[in-house]
């Protein structure tokens, strides 16, 4: 990565700006769409999205991918799978941000990183390393403040954070790109969606015909705003490491905490701004991590490039899969709320 040219790099920056900062924005537009109830506007978004993705496929001439998973009942099943965790990550966000509950929903997307890694010990077997386990178990114990300072556990932040990182658990299986991958799980969502719109037209109660032009545009355009995200990531990912991709992604759940304290001027009481200090503090512990880790990968690179060649092939790929392991820290998932 390091030999791109500068322009390069900071075409990719800004495109990671825009990806993140968009996604981080995305609450400011969910409230646009009411009176639409969450489901409606989920079902706009998911038919809308199919739309509007299938252009740019078309326009890029990328259909290649699309024959080939056809022949492969395993993946299109991973399809499937990935298809109903976002619907329900999908859901269950628009319907925090337009119930005034976006600062538990940012926490969703704080803590992901922390259920990304718990996730990966439990069903992956992986281990970590110390100061990882002090990261997951610091995150741990902001869930039990914010237990504490919500009255209740914080169910919104945890149903988007597993939602989510089963999804992108699932994605990593699936292997396909952002942009032919969410291409695949809206054509799963499509009809569903369709038949849902129909049914909610015929029973009198869909907003897309009875608020006017302006109201039936906003809806539509839910489409562009899931993939026009996506096609900076894309842009931004093949230009800058990942591990600045893995910093940019903090982006998106600052700029919606900002918004839920700032703009919709959710309350934040003294026990809520503890537990988010220690989520803060995790993320932290985490980052740093891996980015010593991702040094350490680079420097071992380094040193078996320069190594004698009887033992340089299988060190460098052994470091490879190491810097490949680390760089990215959090694991940045190339679909967001």
């Amino acid at each position: 990565m390091s030999g791109k040219p500068r322009g390069e790099r900071h075409i990719g920056l800004l495109n990671g700006f825009a990806a993140y900062g968009m996604w981080g924005l995305v609450p400011l537009f969910w409230p646009l769409l009411k009176p639409a109830g969450a489901l409606e506007i989920l079902a706009h978004r998911m038919v809308w999205s199919l739309v509007f993705v299938g252009a740019a496929l078309l326009v890029l001439r990328r259909w290649a991918w699309a024959g080939e998973l056809l022949r492969q009942p395993r993946r299109l099943g991973l399809v499937a799978v990935a298809a109903i965790f976002i619907t329900l990550n999908w859901g269950l966000y628009i319907w925090s941000v337009n119930s005034g509950h976006v600062v538990e929903a940012s926490l969703g997307y704080f803590i992901n990183p922390l259920v990304t890694i718990a996730m990966g010990v439990l069903l992956l077997k992986e281990r970590l390393r110390p100061v990882q386990w002090l990261a997951v178990g610091t995150g741990a114990a902001a869930v039990v403040v914010l237990t504490v300072g919500y009255g209740r556990p914080p169910w919104i932040s945890l149903g988007l954070a597993f939602s989510f990182a089963t999804y992108g658990l699932v994605k990593k299986r699936l292997n396909l790109g952002g942009v032919e991958s969410l291409a695949a799980e809206t054509v799963v969502q499509f009809l569903p969606a369709l038949g849902f719109l129909v049914w909610l037209s015929a029973r009198g109660e869909s907003t897309f015909a009875a608020e006017g032009a302006g109201h039936a545009a906003l809806l539509a355009s839910a489409g562009i705003v899931t993939a026009l995200p996506l096609v900076c990531f894309g842009a931004a990912a093949i230009r800058v490491p990942l591990s600045t991709i893995g910093l940019l992604q903090y982006l998106t759940p600052v700029f919606q905490f900002l918004l839920g304290v700032f703009y919709f001027h959710e309350e934040m009481p003294p026990e809520r701004w503890a537990g988010f200090a220690l989520v803060w503090l995790a993320l932290t512990l985490l980052t740093w991590d891996a980015l010593r880790a991702a040094r350490r990968a680079s420097r071992a690179l380094t040193s078996e490039i320069s190594a004698p060649s009887t033992t340089r092939a299988t060190g460098t790929v052994s470091a490879t899969r190491n810097a490949d392991s680390v760089a990215s820290g959090p694991d940045p998932v190339d679909a967001r709320p």
